[in-house]
């Protein structure tokens, strides 16, 4: 084992990811009102975006993908709105953090890890532009230059919970997926699709998401002091 791969969200960032996204789509489209975007369509048509997002195989980025999408419900002009949305990730996005905990214990990890000779990548789902996906580091306490490569809708052209995502981080940093450990919340999204591509995987549970309700005993789990403990 030689990488580690992070999730963010619910791992290194304690969230209810539920309440997370009800509370940042409600203010990303309250602000977008009053610029002619009704929330109910907005939202449905951000949710198309994240699904082009999670289709995506591999031919074009992320953003290429979402706003592609975008355009085809509000028209090729709506483009130049995206100073407006850039505004919100600068001004409003931070106060989402409200909703989000804080564990010292997370920064203690990556430093321990990258002591110990460990490379390490904050595998995030890369639906979040780069100023987003950098605030909610912050809310973490850390900082992107913790690590050797931030996914993020702009660099990456596969998600979650795609194994094709993971063997393209582990190519981009140069890694045998053999030598890779995935740890994660989401069964679904972080176990299931890093261990289908050999990855070691190590599941959070404070925040576990397992969806399909699937039986966790064989994985290696448990909060940041057993993960320490599992890496030494």
């Amino acid at each position: 084992m030689k990488t580690i791969l992070f999730d963010l969200d619910g791992t290194l960032l304690p969230m209810h990811q539920e309440t997370f996204l009800k509370t940042y789509m409600g203010k990303l489209v309250a602000e977008m009102g009053p610029y002619g975007y009704e929330p109910k369509k907005l939202m449905q048509t951000i949710m198309l975006g994240i699904e082009a997002m999670v289709k995506n195989d591999g031919s074009q980025t992320n953003e290429t993908a979402f706003w592609d999408t975008f355009t085809s419900v509000y028209g090729k002009e709506s483009k130049n709105d995206l100073p407006k949305f850039e505004a919100f990730y600068q001004n409003t996005f931070p106060t989402v953090k409200s909703v989000c905990g804080f564990d010292p214990m997370a920064n203690e990890v990556i430093k321990d890890a990258k002591a110990r000779g460990y490379r390490v990548v904050l595998a995030t789902n890369p639906m979040f532009p780069d100023m987003a996906t950098d605030e909610r580091i912050r809310w973490a306490g850390l900082d992107r230059s913790d690590f050797e490569l931030v996914t993020t809708y702009e660099n990456c052209t596969t998600s979650k919970p795609n194994p094709a995502y993971y063997l393209d981080v582990a190519k981009r940093v140069g890694a045998d997926p053999k030598d890779c450990l995935m740890v994660g919340n989401d069964v679904g999204e972080d176990m299931i699709p890093a261990e289908s591509v050999g990855m070691q995987v190590f599941l959070l549970t404070k925040y576990m998401i397992n969806k399909d309700s699937i039986d966790v005993s064989r994985y290696p789990r448990g909060n940041f002091v057993d993960l320490l403990s599992f890496i030494l």
